[in-house]
């Protein structure tokens, strides 16, 4: 057990770091809720119903859409596009998908290679893309969660104003679901790109996201 905590050390450090930010976004978020129905004179609901509303899944949804498309255009993008000096870009001269041996698939694969890279054809392809695929279908999963549970929270307050509900197609298209959408991926953006560019001039030892310390600017696929 100590050894596999420490092999996985990072991952099960972030897992905890995300289990403790959603219960506190939703103690407070019962908190808020709640404030608001006295506000208006209507019944205050448990945590546990609060976490199985739309409003809850919504807040949750929005930002996970967000943050899995960040990391889907980050890995397709960073395949053609490059930033000279930068540990998070390939070298100017490497972009593209590069050729069969550099990949080490298929013949080039080595004993300890994942049986998909070995194989050729069809399974090979799908493998070679497998980290696109399964981030895209993740982000597209997420982003019509949150547009369901966006839909539902819009349509249960329509009927408590009484005004009309409207289709999911209606929502989707309306000023307030982009309004919600684009203000975390603009953070997204520019969050990967400060970061980028930031990589080139700065430096953090022991960290492999940083080149190393006395590493030239323009040096570039260089870790720390």
């Amino acid at each position: 057990m100590r050894r596999f905590a420490r092999e996985n050390s990072l991952s099960l450090f972030f897992l905890g770091l995300f289990l403790a930010a959603l219960a506190g976004e939703a103690i407070a978020g019962h908190g808020a809720y709640n404030d608001e129905q006295v506000a208006h004179g209507e019944a205050t609901v448990s945590l546990w119903t609060y976490v199985t509303s739309s409003d809850f899944g919504r807040a949750v949804m929005e930002n996970w859409q967000s943050e899995y498309l960040q990391f889907t255009l980050f890995v397709l993008a960073t395949i053609w596009f490059v930033q000279r000096g930068s540990p998070e870009s390939k070298e100017v001269e490497r972009a593209g998908t590069g050729s069969d041996r550099e990949a080490r698939i298929g013949r080039w694969a080595g004993s300890g290679a994942p049986l998909w890279a070995r194989t050729g054809g069809l399974r090979t392809a799908l493998y070679s893309n497998s980290l696109l695929i399964v981030m895209g279908l993740i982000f597209l999963g997420s982003w019509f969660a949150q547009s369901v549970t966006g839909w539902t929270a819009f349509n249960a307050a329509q009927h408590q104003h009484g005004e009309p509900s409207v289709s999911w197609i209606g929502y989707v298209g309306s000023p307030e679901f982009w309004e919600q959408t684009l203000q975390n991926w603009q953070s997204e953006f520019l969050a990967v790109g400060s970061f980028v560019v930031l990589a080139v001039y700065l430096r953090q030892r022991g960290s492999p996201e940083s080149k190393p310390v006395g590493a030239a600017h323009e040096a570039t696929d260089v870790e720390g």
